[in-house]
């Protein structure tokens, strides 16, 4: 009998010595996990001060919520700007013409300045041999309250025509 308890005494030493091998094998791995998820909650965290994930986490979503108002607050800037500059920039159309027969040149002209939204202004000048006249006439949406030449509807017509 002292024969078998010793065979059953060697085999569970074998046993409980494989049993703790196995277990520091798995300490080993256990540590090194623990290593790398202590490198990446420190990379996470990095220079906040902050050691609760938690609390980076909330400081992180208060910083969007900033982020996400000042983009809001851009969008809105961006689309007056947009508006602005439309409404500021400016097509020009020149027609030049002979308004008398006896002067014998184009030095006679309309000018257009025409914005996105076809307002704008046209001025005319009229050239004769003694004296040279100018006009300007608003235009709102492409007409004008004040009847116009047709070298100014040329103008115009020049002016709406650039893109």
């Amino acid at each position: 009998m002292n024969g078998w308890n010793d065979q059953i005494a060697a085999g569970a030493v074998a046993i409980l010595g494989l049993l703790v091998l196995i277990l520091l094998i798995w300490v080993a791995w256990v540590t090194a996990r623990l290593g790398k998820l202590r490198k990446a909650h420190a990379k996470l965290v990095g220079e906040t001060g902050v050691p609760k994930l938690e609390d980076v986490l909330q400081a992180v979503h208060e910083h969007l919520g900033r982020l996400e108002q000042e983009q809001r607050e851009l969008d809105g800037i961006q689309k007056q700007q947009d508006k602005r500059l439309t409404a500021m920039k400016g097509k020009v159309g020149v027609h030049r013409f002979n308004a008398f027969s006896d002067s014998g040149s184009d030095l006679s002209f309309s000018v257009a300045f025409i914005n996105e939204e076809q307002d704008g202004v046209v001025i005319t000048g009229i050239h004769g041999r003694e004296q040279t006249f100018l006009y300007a006439k608003p235009i709102d949406k492409g007409q004008s309250a004040y009847l116009l030449s047709p070298e100014e509807k040329t103008a115009i017509s020049l002016a709406l025509q650039k893109g």
